[in-house]
């Protein structure tokens, strides 16, 4: 079993110490595969280049001390990890999709941010392997931003669990954008160009869009969502209101021949209600979620909240893995709604690894969007994002990405159908098990008094007559010394 927290340790340097002097194996990539899930690239990485020497030597080097060799030595020998070689590595799959017509060549896409606000930043994810970008909201406002705007709620490891922004719209003209759109299109023409853009009326949605399809975009996406706004009757002012969102689709269609997407806020109680609405009006796809309405992180000495900005802090956005949960309720949502049948959903939302961007695929998403992940680690996850996913499809036969899409869907049901006569139990592995008591500990204070204590010996053992199969105990394990029975049916006592 790979140890997890000694890969979370990882630096993920930039010209990383242990890639130097490793006579051409790249030692730094087979940790980042690990650290981004990709755990079956990993593995066939390191059977590909395995050399016991040089991966002693490397882990000395390490500035964060990770135990680079018996890391690899466990990967090696991870029978619980699928082996995938040469052979089935031939085997063709098709990661393309396509945004209401428009062709990519896989469903991964920056996000309209600040990590696609250049050409050269957007040619440089071009050329790493994105799909496309939604360029930074394009508008006729003048941007004041502020200083700090970011903020980070950070695990003991230092990833961030959440992020939280107050970052507008793009601070460059319309005659720069469009003139970058332009460039971008001339140098990268199988790449997929996103404007987003945002208007304080209909004759500005529409100009907009006019400017924007004229400079060579492929698809157009409304912001009727950014939570940051200084001016009131924009961003996701727009989003809660359903006749604001039709009104500005249609100035947005009549300005456009290409397809449009209308991006959502979270920030409402029914997404599907404001989509319906963007559709009626003339967009062809929805684009969910932006970020959600956030405060983080109050300063108990100086009383502000993060980020601080002369002694005062305001709502901002909160993105990151934190917020995955509430995305995907929001895509299961469009997907499933029989007025919203076959749009486009463009999904974001806490997207990290391979993992997340299938999670959302399998509830309905044709594409992926991605910020904050690219903020921390950046544009080089692309390779386990399609390295990852392209292994899973090659493993289980699927040829095509579409073969995925909505998969999950039908698993996900009302309260009132989910089956609740039988139970899982609990099951220790007394060899795994460290005698710490924590699940003790939260089965008494949190759960259902089914587990005792011996305090003289440390054991833990369980009344079935009182367990109602939470597994409470199995989420607080920090070893994973607890697995779950066959499921049974529930006893009347």
């Amino acid at each position: 079993m790979i140890d997890k927290k000694e890969i979370a340790k990882c630096f993920l340097c930039h010209n990383a110490n242990c890639n130097k002097n490793s006579k051409g194996i790249d030692v730094a990539r087979i940790i980042r595969a690990l650290y981004f899930d990709n755990d079956i690239e990993a593995k066939y990485l390191t059977n590909v280049c395995f050399d016991e020497k040089i991966f002693l030597e490397v882990g000395k080097k390490c500035p964060a001390g990770v135990n680079i060799y018996e890391i690899v030595k466990q990967l090696k020998d991870d029978n619980s990890i699928e082996d995938i070689t040469e052979d089935i590595l031939v085997k063709k799959v098709d990661l393309s999709t396509d945004i209401c017509g428009v062709k990519l060549e896989n469903p991964f896409l920056l996000s309209s941010s600040v990590v696609s606000s250049t050409y050269d930043m957007c040619a440089r994810a071009f050329e790493m392997g994105w799909a496309g970008a939604a360029f930074k909201t394009i508008s006729l406002m003048s941007i004041h931003e502020a200083s700090p705007r970011f903020y980070a709620n950070k695990s003991p490891y230092g990833w961030w669990y959440g992020f939280k922004n107050i970052e507008q719209l793009s601070d460059h003209s319309l005659k720069e954008n469009a003139k970058t759109f332009k460039r971008l299109k001339r140098d990268f023409p199988n790449k997929v160009i996103i404007a987003s853009i945002m208007g304080r009326s209909e004759k500005e949605w529409e100009y907009l869009a006019k400017v924007v399809t004229d400079a060579g975009a492929d698809v157009i996406e409304c912001n009727f969502s950014c939570p940051n706004m200084e001016e009131s009757g924009t961003g996701s002012d727009v989003g809660q209101d359903k006749n604001a969102c039709k009104k500005y689709s249609q100035a947005t269609r009549r300005g456009t021949r290409v397809p449009i997407l209308a991006k959502m806020t979270p920030n409402i109680t029914d997404i599907c209600e404001v989509a319906i609405a963007s559709i009626e009006g003339g967009a062809d796809g929805i684009a969910a979620i932006n970020t959600i309405k956030s405060i983080s992180e109050v300063n108990i000495d100086t009383l502000v909240a993060a980020p601080s900005i002369h002694g005062k802090s305001m709502i901002g956005g909160y993105s990151g893995p934190a917020t995955k949960p509430i995305a995907l309720k929001f895509i299961t949502d469009l997907y499933t709604n029989k007025n919203l049948k076959s749009k486009h959903i463009s999904a974001m939302g806490g997207i990290t690894t391979w993992k997340d961007a299938l999670e959302f695929i399998l509830l309905g998403a044709n594409s992926i969007q991605i910020t904050t992940a690219v903020m921390q680690y950046g544009y080089r996850i692309i390779d386990d994002l399609i390295s990852g996913l392209k292994n899973y499809m090659i493993l289980r036969n699927y040829s095509s990405l579409r073969q995925l899409i909505g998969l999950g869907s039908n698993n996900v049901v009302e309260n009132n159908l989910i089956e609740r006569d039988t139970i899982v139990y609990p099951i220790i592995d007394k060899d795994k098990c460290l005698k710490c008591g924590r699940c003790y500990v939260s089965c008494r204070d949190g759960g259902h008094q089914a587990l005792s204590f011996d305090n003289a010996t440390n054991e833990i053992s369980l009344d079935g007559k009182k367990c109602v199969g939470c597994q409470l105990c199995s989420l607080v394990c920090p070893v994973s010394a607890i697995s779950t029975s066959r499921r049974v049916k529930k006893v009347k006592i």
